[in-house]
C-alpha cells in the first residue's frame, strides 16, 4: 500500500509550494517597531533638523539651508573632530591589545574556570557607567588613593594632576569599553579549533608563527567586531570625556551635548550628529568591505 501510495503522488505530480503565513511577520513587528520608533524616526528627524535654523530665542524655524553643514567644517570643528577620533583610536588600540591575551586566555580555558572569568569580566556592567567614572575621579583626584599611595611609597613628595588630563580621558575609556573588546574575541577564540594549532607545532612553525599565521586570522572576526564596537561609541562618548576631562580638550559629543543644551542652537547640533553618523556608516562600510576581502 505503501508503495501504491508514493506512485499515486508522482502521478498527480508535484504538491503546490506551501505559502507562507502572517506568522512570521507577526513575530518581527514588535522588532520592526522598535527600529521604526527609536532608530529611523529620530535619525529623519536628526537630517530634517540639521537643515534647519534658529531664531533669536533658540527655536527651530523651518526653512532649508546648508549654512550648518558649512559651519560644520570650520577648522575649529574639525579639530575637535580630529581629538575625538584620536582618543577612540587610542582606546581601541589599546583595548586591543589588553583584551586580546585575556580574551584569549579565557577561550581556551576549561568549562569551569571560564564561566568565572566571563562572570568577573561582566561585573562591571552590573553598576552604571556614571558610578564606576566617579569612582576613577576619586581615585585620580589630589587627595585620592592613588596619590596618596604614591606619597606614602616616597615615590612623589607632591599631589599629581592626574584629573582633567587625556591621560585621565582615556583611561575612563579604556576601563569603560574594555569588556565589549573582551567579549566578541572570546567569542572566537572559543571556536577555533584547537587541533590546527597542534598541526601547526607538528610541522615545526614557532609559537610567534603560530599566532600570526593560524591564531590571528582565525580571530579576525571577533577582532573586527570588538574594534567596531569600542571605536565608534567612544568618539560620540561625552559623559566621561566631559567629567574626566573637564572640558579642557572637548570632544564632538561634548560640543554636540552644548549645542542642544546650553547654546540652544539645535540646527547646528543636529549637523554635526548627522557627521558623526556618516562616520559610524563609514566604519561600518569599511569593516564589511575588508571581511569581503578577507573571505575571498
Amino acid at each position: 500500500m505503501a508503495v501504491a501510495a508514493a506512485a499515486a503522488a508522482l502521478a498527480a505530480g508535484p504538491s503546490p509550494q506551501r505559502r507562507a503565513g502572517l506568522g512570521p511577520w507577526f513575530a518581527v513587528t514588535p522588532m520592526l517597531g522598535w527600529l521604526a520608533l527609536f532608530v529611523i524616526v529620530p535619525t529623519l528627524m536628526l537630517l530634517v533638523i540639521s537643515f534647519c535654523e534658529r531664531d533669536a530665542l533658540g527655536r527651530i524655524v523651518y526653512s532649508f539651508t546648508f549654512e550648518n553643514y558649512t559651519r560644520a567644517f570650520d577648522w575649529k570643528w574639525l579639530k575637535i573632530l580630529g581629538i575625538s577620533v584620536w582618543y577612540a583610536f587610542l582606546t581601541t588600540a589599546i583595548c586591543l591589545v589588553l583584551g586580546y591575551p585575556v580574551a584569549y586566555f579565557i577561550g581556551r580555558s576549561s568549562d569551569r574556570v571560564r564561566g568565572l572569568l566571563i562572570m568577573l569580566v561582566m561585573i562591571p556592567f552590573w553598576t552604571s557607567f556614571l558610578i564606576r567614572t566617579y569612582a576613577w575621579i576619586s581615585i585620580l583626584s589630589q587627595d585620592g588613593l592613588l596619590n596618596a599611595l604614591l606619597m606614602t611609597l616616597k615615590i612623589t613628595s607632591a599631589p599629581i594632576g592626574f584629573m582633567y588630563t587625556p591621560f585621565a580621558v582615556i583611561l575612563g575609556l579604556v576601563y569603560n569599553f574594555l569588556p565589549f573588546m573582551i567579549l566578541p574575541i572570546y567569542t572566537s577564540v572559543e571556536k577555533l579549533d584547537g587541533s590546527l594549532i597542534e598541526a601547526a607545532y607538528d610541522l615545526g612553525a614557532r609559537p610567534a608563527r603560530v599566532f600570526s599565521k593560524v591564531v590571528l586570522p582565525l580571530t579576525q572576526p571577533g577582532i573586527a567586531a570588538g574594534i567596531l564596537l569600542v571605536f565608534v561609541p567612544a568618539i560620540a562618548m561625552f559623559a566621561i570625556t566631559n567629567l574626566m576631562g573637564g572640558g579642557a580638550n572637548p570632544t564632538i559629543g561634548e560640543v554636540i551635548q552644548n549645542q542642544f543644551t546650553r547654546a540652544r542652537n539645535q540646527p547646528f547640533g543636529a549637523a554635526l550628529g548627522v557627521l558623526l553618523l556618516a562616520i559610524f556608516i563609514f566604519s561600518l562600510w569599511l569593516s564589511s568591505k575588508f571581511r569581503r576581502s578577507e573571505q575571498e
